[in-house]
Order: structure tokens, then sequence, then C-alpha cells
């Protein structure tokens, strides 16, 4: 039989509680200074406080910066590769980049070049089997359905159709190497 003891409510946090929070935070998560200060502020909001000064997690933050625990570009450098691997474009990738709360300095410096997002984009035709990695789509309605995906995904029209019209693989991967050769 289960106990039934009330749940205790967790203790307020003080300056070396919030610390720890965020130490630990930062230990397990690669994450922004944006997304620790927010888990900061809620942590706050669900615990309360008992400190004798104002809690300050941007100070925090800002510490765990200067100490090299949070490194914005690094962890941008490294989201981005992961989306476009993923066969994401360069438009969601700046979204997501964005909604963590990365500067858009940083967000210009890890933009992936024409390139990289035509790589992305046969990645995600393949992985979702669109244009010739799937089923020729012959009627409009489908190749729209199949482009709409790409566009959703970040991509721009004019690749989207690039790949999704291709007549083969081999066609949509020489689309793709035009750009690489081009200074």
């Amino acid at each position: 039989m289960r106990d039934r003891r009330e749940r205790r409510p967790p203790k307020p946090l003080d300056p070396a509680r919030l610390n720890d929070l965020a130490l630990a935070y930062v230990a397990r998560f690669a994450t922004s200074a944006a997304k620790v200060e927010g888990y900061l502020v809620r942590k706050l909001r669900e615990r309360g406080w008992e400190g004798e000064r104002p809690a300050d997690p941007r100070a925090i933050v800002e510490r765990f910066v200067e100490l090299g625990y949070i490194d914005d570009a690094a962890w941008a450098r490294a989201k981005s590769g992961g989306l476009l691997r993923r066969g994401y474009g360069a438009r969601r990738v700046d979204q997501t980049l964005g909604a963590a709360g990365i500067d858009a300095d940083i967000r210009e410096d890890v933009r992936p070049d024409d390139a990289a997002a035509r790589q992305a984009a046969l990645a995600l035709a393949a992985r979702r089997r669109l244009g010739p990695w799937g089923e020729k789509a012959e009627d409009r309605a489908a190749r729209e359905k199949q482009i709409a995906a790409m566009v959703r995904a970040g991509h721009g029209f004019d690749a989207a159709r690039a790949v999704v019209e291709a007549p083969s693989v081999s066609a949509a991967e020489e689309w793709a190497a035009e750009a690489e050769e081009t200074p």
C-alpha cells in the first residue's frame, strides 16, 4: 500500500542554492545564456526566495559566461550544425537560435553558406523521401505538398523546387555541388 504522506514544498532558494541549481544545469546541458537565465527565473518563481538581497539570476549567468561554463557562440555552432545535418534550412536554424536567445551577430556568424544549405536540403529530401528519393510525384498537388514540407523546414522556395523536381538523385546532388564550385 502506498504511503500517503503529504509532499513537502521545496525549500525557498538562497544564493548558494540558486548558484548550485545553475551549476547543475550547465553541467548537464549544453545551453545558451538566455536559457540558463530563464531556467533560474522559473525556479525562483516556483520555489521562492529567502536571500537577504534580491535574487539576481543575470549575475550568475554573466559569471558563468566569464568562467567559460556558458559559450553562446560554441553552442550556436553546434546547434546549427546539428540542425543542418538533420536537413533543416537556414531560416529554421536562425529561428531556433533566436528562440534560444542567441544574439543576432552570433546567428549571422553561424549562418550556413549556400553549399551547406543545399546539402541540408538534400539531407531533408533523403530523410523524408521527397523528390527523387521517394516515389515520383506525378501530379502537381503532390509536388506542391513536398515543396511546402521543405519550405516549412526552412529552405527557400527555389531550393525546395530544385530538389523536389530533380529528375534523379544524381541530378539533385549535382545541383548541390554547383554551390561548392562557385567562389
